[in-house]
């Protein structure tokens, strides 16, 4: 009888979860599609539009064209391909050692640097500390390591990799060593192909949070020629004119071509996003079970 009488609540919980998840996908997908049909509408109907675009008007590829045309977006989108590909690896290097450190039994104060790594997320020593450290005491100002550096490491992922290296068996490490392996080689050759989804899971957030990062850049650089793609991006969205000194100029357009200016911002937008749409599919299978592994170990 209890039984029975709970079928009815769960269904109408599922009915509820799902539409209401459902709304959710709408809301986040709306204005992504609305970004992806506009850029490539045409230019003129574009600009006169001002609710949303539901479909393509008048195909065609003159923003995406005019995009690629620009030097400083091919630099930009070159630099963060750098930025993200130094940081992400570099990182990840550092952060499976960390974690591989405080995740031993037998490591010396490893409790003592959890907390230290644990206070950092919640405690930060705001903009002008790190400005000062970053730009007089190591020198970074103006340099690509002043983006590398500061983005590399995360506590975060450490503790994720920490809890998921906890998982797994001491038998397997105790084995190993019995036939003469080293830290290096149970790190790599053991416990890495076990915790995979963890490593996948983090990479794509080390991934995306490099690539849309770009106020340390903002800050660091004063050469164009080694500013992010994002931060380009953002000079162009916030730019009543983009004949001035950003897409148009490069192109060596008259300006006859104002009319292209929202388009160009929208093509803009889907380029830079696209390397992440791109990777996502690929790691998603891993990001699900990752996660759980760090949300249910202790």
């Amino acid at each position: 009888m209890v039984e029975s009488g709970k079928k009815p609540a769960r269904m109408v919980f599922r009915i509820v979860n799902t539409l209401f998840m459902i709304a959710i996908m709408v809301i986040c997908l709306l204005p992504v599609w609305h970004v992806l049909c506009a850029s490539f509408s045409d230019g003129s109907y574009v600009m006169q539009q001002s609710g949303l675009i539901w479909r393509v008007h008048g195909f065609n590829l003159e923003g995406y064209k005019l995009v690629l045309q620009n030097k400083s977006i091919v630099t930009g989108y070159l630099n963060t391909l750098f930025y993200v590909a130094v940081s992400v690896g570099f990182g990840l290097l550092i952060t499976l050692m960390t974690a591989y450190t405080v995740s031993r039994k037998n490591a010396l104060w490893r409790n003592v640097i959890m907390v230290i790594l644990t206070v950092t997320m919640l405690i930060n020593g705001g903009l002008i500390s790190s400005y000062l450290v970053n730009t007089q005491l190591l020198g970074l100002f103006n340099s690509r390591l002043a983006i590398i550096l500061p983005g590399c490491f995360s506590a975060f992922n450490v503790i994720l990799l920490r809890t998921a290296m906890l998982g797994v068996p001491d038998s397997l490490e105790e084995s190993a060593m019995i036939d003469g392996a080293g830290s290096m080689t149970i790190l790599f050759k053991i416990i890495l192909p076990l915790i995979s989804p963890t490593i996948a899971t983090v990479v794509l957030f080390s991934v995306v949070a490099n690539w849309n990062s770009w106020f340390p850049a903002s800050i660091y650089l004063r050469d164009r020629a080694l500013f992010p793609l994002q931060l380009v991006l953002k000079e162009i969205l916030m730019s009543d004119n983009v004949t001035s000194g950003t897409v148009l100029d490069s192109a060596n357009v008259d300006s006859s071509l104002l009319i292209y200016k929202e388009l160009i911002k929208y093509c803009v937008i889907i380029v830079s996003s696209l390397p992440i749409w791109v990777m996502y599919p690929f790691l998603q299978k891993y990001f699900e079970k990752g996660m759980m592994v760090g949300a249910i170990k202790g």
